[in-house]
C-alpha cells in the first residue's frame, strides 16, 4: 500500500469513528433525521444505533490492513447512498437537518454538505487506488505512530473548535449580563433576557405550513405574546409541548402563544400536530432566539400588548409555567404539572419599578391593624398561604434566613390567606398579616404562592414579582442565590 493510499484510509477512519460516536452520543436526534431522510420510522430507532456499529466497523476495517481495501469500499458506497438521499431531498425542497456528526455539528443540509461528501469519496477513490498492486511494505511502523497521533490531535481540534463555538453564545450572554448589571440591581434573575420596557425585536419567520409569521401579527389581537424557544433535538422541550398546548387552548382569549423552534418543517409539525400546538415559528438557526439573549431551550419571554419586554426571561418548564399564571392570573397554571419550587422567575408586576407601592393596611395574627406605610425600611413583601405545598417546601429556608439574615438584607412581612391558627404554626418570626381574598397580592401583580416583591424604604417598588421559590430566596439574599 503507498503512503498516499494509507493517509487517505486513516483519514476515512478518523472521520467515521467520529461520525459514530456522535450518533451514538445522540440515539434520538439521529432517528429523527433518518425519519425525516424518508427512512422507515418504525426502523428509525434501531436504525440510529445500527449505523453508527456500523461505520465504526468500516473505520476498523480501514486501519486493519487485510481489510483496508474492502474498508474503502463500503466507505465509497455509504457515502455515495448519503449523498444520494441528500440530494434527493434537495430536490424536492426538503432540507432536514444532516445530523452526520450527532450534536456536534447538526444542521439544515445544503449545497455544501453534497460537496463534503463528494470529497469523502474523492478520499475513499484514492484509498482504493492499491487494489490490484497492494504493497504493504511501503508503510513504515513509526510512520503509522506518528500519523495516528496526528489524526487524533486534528479529531481533538475539530471538536474543541465546535464546543467553543456552541459555548460562545453562552459567553456572549454572561457579558451582556454584566453590561446590563448595576448596583442595587435586586438580583441575578431579574437581569436574564432583554432589560424590561425595551422594545422587542421584530421578527419576520416562516410557519409549519410556508405561511409568514411576524411579531406584529402576533399582537394584533391587542393582547399579550409569550414567546416560547424550543428545539426539536431537545427532551424537555418535547416533555413540555402537552402543556404548551393546553394552554393555548386555554388561554386563547388572555395571551397569543408562539413556538419558535429550529429545524424542518416536518420535524415540527409531528410534534405539535400530536399536541395541538398552534403558531409554530420556525428559525433558519437560531437568529431570533439570539437577539432575545436566549441561550437554552426550552426558554420564554412575555411581550406586551404594546411590543415591549414585560418579563424577565423564563429558563427551564417550572420558570415558563410560572410566568403562563403570572400572564394570564391564573395560579393553576404555575401549580400545575410543574413544581415551581424547583425553578423561578422574575415578572414586571402590576406596579413598575420605581412607582408608589399599593396601600397594604391589614390586619395581623393579634387583630392590630399594620400599614406597609408604616416601614421605614427595605422591606420584602412576602406572598404566602399555610396550605400551598410549594409554600411548605420553602419554609425551612425562609426560617434560616430569619435567624441569619446577611448585612442589608430587608424586612419580611408576611401577606397571608387562612386562619390565624394556621398561620402562628409556620413559626415564622416575621410579621404576618391577613388577606383572606388575596387581594393585596393581586394589586402587586403576584398570582400565586410563594411570590414576593421588595419595596424601599420610601415605599417604592424595587424589585420585579419574584416567583417560586429560588426566586423569592434571591430578592431576600441576593448574594446567597448567587452561590
Amino acid at each position: 500500500m503507498s503512503v498516499v493510499a494509507f493517509l487517505a484510509h486513516l483519514f476515512l477512519a478518523a472521520v467515521f469513528v467520529l461520525a459514530a460516536i456522535a450518533k451514538l452520543r445522540d440515539q434520538r436526534g439521529t432517528a429523527e433525521a433518518i425519519a425525516a431522510f424518508g427512512g422507515p420510522k418504525r426502523l428509525a430507532t434501531p436504525l440510529a444505533v445500527l449505523l453508527p456499529l456500523v461505520e465504526l466497523g468500516v473505520a476498523c476495517a480501514l486501519l486493519v490492513p487485510p481489510l483496508a481495501l474492502a474498508g474503502a469500499a463500503t466507505a465509497a458506497v455509504l457515502l455515495a447512498g448519503f449523498t444520494a438521499a441528500i440530494g434527493i431531498a434537495l430536490v424536492q425542497g426538503r432540507r432536514p437537518d444532516c445530523h452526520c456528526f450527532g450534536q456536534v455539528a447538526s444542521g439544515p443540509i445544503g449545497a455544501t454538505t453534497v460537496v463534503r461528501n463528494l470529497i469523502l469519496i474523492a478520499v475513499a477513490l484514492v484509498g482504493l487506488s492499491d487494489a490490484f498492486a497492494p504493497d504493504f511494505s511501503a508503510v513504515r511502523p513509526e510512520l503509522i505512530a506518528v500519523l495516528a497521533v496526528l489524526a487524533l490531535v486534528a479529531i481533538e481540534g475539530w471538536l474543541l473548535v465546535n464546543l467553543i463555538r456552541q459555548n460562545g453564545r453562552l459567553l456572549a450572554r454572561i457579558e451582556a449580563l454584566e453590561q446590563k448589571g448595576a448596583p442595587g440591581a435586586p438580583s441575578p434573575a431579574a437581569l436574564r433576557g432583554l432589560p424590561l420596557g425595551t422594545r422587542a425585536p421584530s421578527f419576520q419567520l416562516a410557519g409549519l405550513r410556508g405561511e409568514t409569521l411576524t411579531l406584529e401579527s402576533l399582537r394584533a389581537a391587542d393582547m399579550p405574546v409569550l414567546l416560547t424557544f424550543s428545539d426539536p433535538q431537545c427532551g424537555p422541550c418535547n416533555a413540555l409541548m402537552p402543556d404548551i398546548g393546553r394552554w393555548q387552548r386555554d388561554h386563547a382569549s388572555r395571551i397569543a402563544i408562539a413556538l419558535v423552534s429550529r429545524g424542518t418543517a416536518e420535524a415540527n409539525r409531528n410534534k405539535a400536530s400530536e399536541h395541538g400546538v398552534r403558531s409554530v415559528l420556525l428559525q433558519k438557526d437560531r437568529e431570533i432566539a439570539e437577539r432575545y439573549l436566549v441561550t437554552g431551550t426550552p426558554s420564554a419571554v412575555l411581550v406586551a400588548a404594546d411590543g415591549t419586554i414585560a418579563s424577565a426571561l423564563a429558563e427551564g418548564a417550572d420558570a415558563i409555567a410560572a410566568l403562563v399564571g403570572h400572564a394570564t392570573g391564573t395560579p393553576a397554571a404555575v401549580t400545575g404539572t410543574h413544581d415551581n419550587c424547583g425553578a423561578g422567575t422574575m415578572v414586571a408586576g402590576a406596579a413598575r419599578l420605581g412607582e408608589r407601592a399599593p396601600a397594604v393596611r391589614l390586619p395581623d395574627l393579634g387583630g392590630v391593624m399594620r400599614d406597609l406605610a408604616d416601614q421605614r425600611e427595605a422591606t420584602a413583601v412576602l406572598f404566602w398561604n399555610p396550605s400551598c405545598g410549594f409554600c411548605a417546601q420553602m419554609l425551612e429556608q425562609v426560617k434560616s434566613w430569619e435567624e441569619r439574615p446577611a448585612e442589608g438584607a430587608p424586612a419580611l412581612l408576611v401577606v397571608s390567606t387562612g386562619t390565624v391558627e394556621a398561620n402562628r404554626a409556620l413559626g415564622l418570626r416575621s410579621t404576618i398579616l391577613l388577606d383572606q381574598q388575596f387581594a393585596t397580592a393581586r394589586a402587586f401583580g403576584a398570582t400565586g404562592t410563594p411570590s414576593t416583591v421588595l419595596v424601599d424604604g420610601e415605599g417604592k417598588i424595587a424589585s420585579l414579582v419574584a416567583v417560586g421559590a429560588p426566586a423569592v430566596m434571591s430578592v431576600l439574599a441576593p448574594q446567597r442565590a448567587a452561590v
